[in-house]
């Protein structure tokens, strides 16, 4: 059987999301590096970038409590990036859910674009930087108190703020966790997008998928592609361009 063009790939994702009446999104790091983020698996990403510590022991919860000051400085510098906007794929699925076709935006991002291009109800699995709380007292912080100060940041209590972000050594959080459980298995639809699915126990959440199409849009392939109804390689933010809300 000859292999789909991009365009043929593209026409098929858009004639089963008008076979749609309840479609999820779940996406990864891809979905933002059209927007200028680094991602973390990639040959640039910031797992094969040199550090003083690997990413994954600067951003572990041992690390930010035992050298918060180096944790917070590699924090800002690699994961803060408060001029990027939304791109073509935000601000589809934005389009999506405001025109009635998508019921969830399930998502391993902490960067807060897809609230920013317009999606409402955005399950974000990691936290986001936006959401910034004191360990000692519980008060509130936005991401802009945290741009604004230098160093350590503390709260008016003298006690340590921390990012409302999943690290390393923590689990997710359930009541998030049990939301895109129910929206994956309820789903008719569910596109992954931008994801390499080899973060757990996130990428376990498309076990609960029990719906009519499964589509995969990801630079690299992934061990879902056989399974999925439709596989796309291509940028995906030029296949979300392509799609027609009606």
């Amino acid at each position: 059987m000859p292999k789909l063009s991009l365009d043929d790939q593209i026409a098929a994702l858009q004639a089963m999301i008008n076979d749609t009446k309840n479609c999820v999104f779940f996406g990864g790091a891809g979905v933002s590096t059209e927007s200028g983020l680094s991602d973390f698996r990639s040959s640039d990403g910031l797992y094969n970038q040199e550090f003083p510590h690997p990413p994954e022991v600067m951003l572990s919860r041992s690390f930010f409590l035992q050298h918060p000051d180096s944790f917070y400085e590699f924090y800002r510098t690699t994961l803060i990036h408060p001029d990027i906007r939304p791109n073509p794929t935000h601000d589809k699925l934005a389009e999506m859910e405001k025109a009635g076709r998508l019921r969830a935006v399930v998502t391993q991002n902490i960067d807060g674009l897809h609230q920013m291009a317009g999606s409402s109800n955005v399950l974000e699995l990691h936290g986001s930087i936006y959401r910034n709380y004191c360990l000692s007292c519980g008060e509130k912080y936005t991401l802009d108190h945290l741009l604004n100060t230098t160093g350590v940041p503390y709260c008016s209590c003298g006690g340590l703020i921390r990012p409302d972000v999943v690290l390393y050594e923590e689990g997710l959080d359930s009541a998030v966790l049990r939301q895109a459980v129910d929206a994956i298995r309820r789903a008719d639809t569910l596109i992954v997008g931008g994801t390499s699915l080899s973060v757990y126990p996130a990428a376990g959440l498309i076990d609960y998928y029990q719906g009519r199409h499964l589509v995969i849009i990801n630079r690299d392939a992934t061990f879902l592609d056989q399974q999925a109804d439709l596989a796309l390689p291509g940028p995906i933010g030029q296949v979300m361009a392509g799609i027609n809300i009606h």
